[in-house]
């Protein structure tokens, strides 16, 4: 080693004993001095809420005297206001004295301002009628005056008991705050607010923006200050990023009264005498250093040589990807300290990045197993309703031809029954995968939901208690009515099958903007103005490892056969289906809230939707042009057609059906499926075939569709979707039929 990096490493043990003298004293110093100061804004507000009690009860004992003076036992009004008036300029610490009514009437006043004014309504007026022989005090700005004041109700009674009129006396709180503030010779900022977050006296420094009158309800500030035990004094940045310590008084009669005093001091300000001596000892620390340089300079190489080795050591383990290596303490001062931590510090952050990127990675996988998942539903769901199609179909035949035997006849309605219920599992495997077809319109979600009040409530049953919560001003939201009840009944029942003992359950519907950091279920950031609805329990809650899979098809953790792990699913797929999104929050024994996002709609509805249309099911021997793909679905479909009375030519693409239409004779509807093979989907297909055949009506069927369905313009299209009855087939042929023309 050599002699010059000795020499360094000497320094830098130099620089140890003076800076740890120098460190220890700046750190009492400054501590000591900031808690003193910190201390002294508490007491400063306690003294002034002292001194305000103090004026409290001297007002007090000033309404008890005048209440025995017989110049207010009198019904003479001006006469009233003369005494009060001379009376005021004895005492100019109040705005104005007067009486009022029993009936909450003025009667008369210091002012002599012959108004007549209905205090019915005030706080204090409502709280002194019931009193006996104390004051009802409330912080408000006077009619009268407009002055923020602090009024001091005291009601005088008859002998029986009977109130005959309120003295009332409003003590000036500007003047006050003046006074204290001369009193604390502006080094402080003092500030009154009332219970409403409402300024009453506001500081008058430069950096104080809300005027007297305004607001801070909501702020860090009116929160700290509103507080029943909070802590004495706390830091609060403003808008223009300026740091200030507030502190509170904690005086119990004047918060009863709904006053918060608070004084408060920049922060900057609080420190810069610590500060200031700061710099005395770096300049003491540098003059010593420079006399201890060729002593200590010695006893410093020793040491580094040390110090690298640690630091090497490290380096090596984090070039092996060891993100756990640290170096242990102790550090030492000076610069090898600070690269020590700051090595700590890099391998800590590392650590929480590899930590953060597998967290994304884990929202990432679920987000891919969920869209996954729902392809795979969909292809499943797709193909089951075609077979429930044909299923359905046939037990409808098999049910009419066996009328005669009733043993066969309800072996067929049974398997009619299991197809539907089939159905019911599709609309909901659907409705996770997003593929299930809605019929969204204007909505006011609340309207809806108060519709649903009754059915909620005995769907709860009486151990459990509802609420219903409606914002004002509620967005319009464009939905499907029908699965917006269905989604929410879902997340009532579930709310209730968490509370087997009772328990209370909220529903609530409120406007609601998201920003970039509010995510939904998946991690994902779904930005914009929505209308919110939410269910809220107090039942048993769900683990992290469950909540994470809730939303998952079939997952469930009730007995079998309590039910389908469908629930929650369908509710997911019918929210990002509507363009939407779902929260949740859970926790065990806190209970649950699941928050449905719905878009906010743009504009207003213009028109009331049309009335049904009214159809009729006798067919008329049209022709019909069915084209399916699956062969069994176009076989049941021809023979219904056929039944029904109508005159049938098949297909099993697009392209062969447009070539039946180039060949074919008179043909009045096609109907076709939506999703087919061979690269050409119903809705092309209805599209070149209107263009051969103007005239030609169209009629989709679909199991389900990757896509809403978007019919080529002009084309009256109606879709009837798998699986379905007889009778809604005639029913949707007969009023594609009778459309009108294009």
């Amino acid at each position: 080693m050599s002699l010059r990096t000795r020499l360094l490493i000497l320094v830098i043990a130099a620089m140890l004993v003076p800076a740890i003298l120098v460190g220890l004293r700046f750190m009492q110093n400054r501590t000591s001095e900031i808690d003193a100061a910190l201390a002294n804004l508490a007491a400063s507000a306690d003294d002034i809420a002292s001194d305000l009690d103090e004026k409290i009860q001297g007002t007090a004992q000033l309404h008890y005297g005048l209440a025995r003076a017989r110049d207010l036992d009198t019904r003479d009004k001006a006469a009233c206001s003369a005494f009060l008036s001379d009376v005021r300029e004895e005492y100019p610490q109040f705005t104005g004295i007067l009486t009022i009514d029993p009936d909450g009437r003025l009667f008369c006043d210091s002012l002599r301002t012959n108004r007549t004014l209905d205090l019915n309504d005030r706080g204090y007026f409502k709280e002194v009628k019931t009193l006996q022989g104390v004051v009802a005090v409330e912080p408000v700005f006077g009619r009268l005056t407009g002055l923020s004041v602090l009024q001091i109700a005291y009601p005088v009674r008859s002998e029986t008991g009977a109130l005959k009129f309120v003295l009332l006396a409003s003590f000036n709180l500007n003047k006050f705050a003046e006074f204290h503030d001369k009193r604390l010779l502006a080094e402080k900022d003092i500030l009154f607010v009332d219970a409403n977050g409402t300024v009453l006296a506001a500081p008058k420094g430069g950096g104080w923006r809300e005027p007297v009158g305004g607001s801070i309800a909501g702020s860090d500030l009116f929160r700290f200050a509103a507080a029943p035990d909070g802590e004495p004094f706390r830091e609060v940045t403003d808008r223009d990023g300026h740091a200030q310590i507030w502190g509170v008084a904690r005086n119990a009669s004047i918060r009863k009264a709904g006053l918060y005093i608070l004084v408060g001091r920049s922060k900057d300000g609080l420190v810069a005498a610590a500060n200031r001596r700061l710099y005395e000892d770096m300049a003491i620390l540098a003059v010593a250093l420079l006399l201890l340089l060729a002593g200590l300079w010695i006893l410093t190489t020793v040491s580094i040589g040390r110090q690298v080795g640690r630091l090497a050591v490290m380096a090596k383990r984090l070039g092996r990807g060891d993100l756990s290596a640290r170096i242990p303490p102790p550090h030492p001062r000076g610069e090898l300290g600070g690269l020590m931590t700051l090595l700590n510090g890099t391998a800590e952050s590392l650590e929480q990045q590899r930590a953060a990127i597998a967290d994304l990675s884990h929202k990432l996988s679920q987000s891919q197993k969920m869209e996954a998942m729902g392809q795979l539903t969909g292809g499943v769901a797709h193909d089951f309703n075609n077979l429930l199609t044909v299923i359905l179909g046939n037990s409808e035949h098999l049910a009419d031809r066996l009328a005669g035997n009733r043993e066969l006849q309800r072996i067929a309605a049974d398997i009619a029954t299991a197809a539907e219920r089939g159905s019911d599992l599709t609309r909901s495997l659907l409705a996770f995968a997003r593929k299930q077809p809605l019929r969204p319109r204007e909505v006011d979600i609340a309207e809806k939901i108060l519709g649903m009040e009754q059915l909620l409530r005995r769907t709860l049953g009486e151990h459990i208690e509802c609420n219903f919560t409606f914002a004002p001003g509620l967005w319009l939201a464009s939905v499907d009515p029908g699965q917006l009840a269905t989604a929410v009944l879902n997340l009532v029942l579930n709310a209730r099958d968490a509370m087997p003992e009772g328990g209370k359950l909220t529903v609530e519907v409120r406007n609601s903007s998201l920003g970039q950091s509010d995510l939904d279920v998946n991690g994902e950031p779904r930005p914009g103005d929505y209308v919110m609805v939410a269910v809220t329990d107090t039942g048993s809650g769900m683990s992290s490892e469950v909540a994470s899979r809730a939303f998952e098809p079939f997952f469930t953790t009730k007995e079998v056969g309590k039910g389908t792990g469908l629930g929650l699913s369908m509710v997911y797929g019918f929210a990002q289906q509507s363009g939407g999104l779902v929260q949740m929050h859970s926790e065990p024994g806190q209970g649950s809230v699941v928050r449905l996002y719905f878009p906010r709609l743009a504009t207003p509805p213009s028109e009331d939707p049309p009335p049904p249309e009214r159809t009729v099911t006798q067919a008329e021997r049209e022709t019909i042009l069915l084209v399916e793909d699956d062969d069994m679905v176009r076989a049941y479909v021809e023979n219904e057609l056929k039944t029904l009375g109508y005159r049938v030519i098949t297909a099993s693409n697009g392209p062969a059906a447009l070539e039946l239409l180039h060949r074919s004779g008179e043909i009045q509807l096609l109907l076709t499926d939506v999703v087919m093979p061979g690269g050409m989907f119903g809705p092309e297909l209805a599209r070149q075939a209107t263009a051969l055949r103007p005239d030609l009506k169209v009629l989709f069927t679909s199991g389900y569709s990757q896509d809403p369905v978007k019919t080529p313009d002009g084309i009256a299209a109606r879709i009837l979707t798998k699986p379905f009855r007889r009778q809604d087939l005639a029913a949707m042929l007969r009023s594609a039929l009778a459309a009108p023309p294009r």
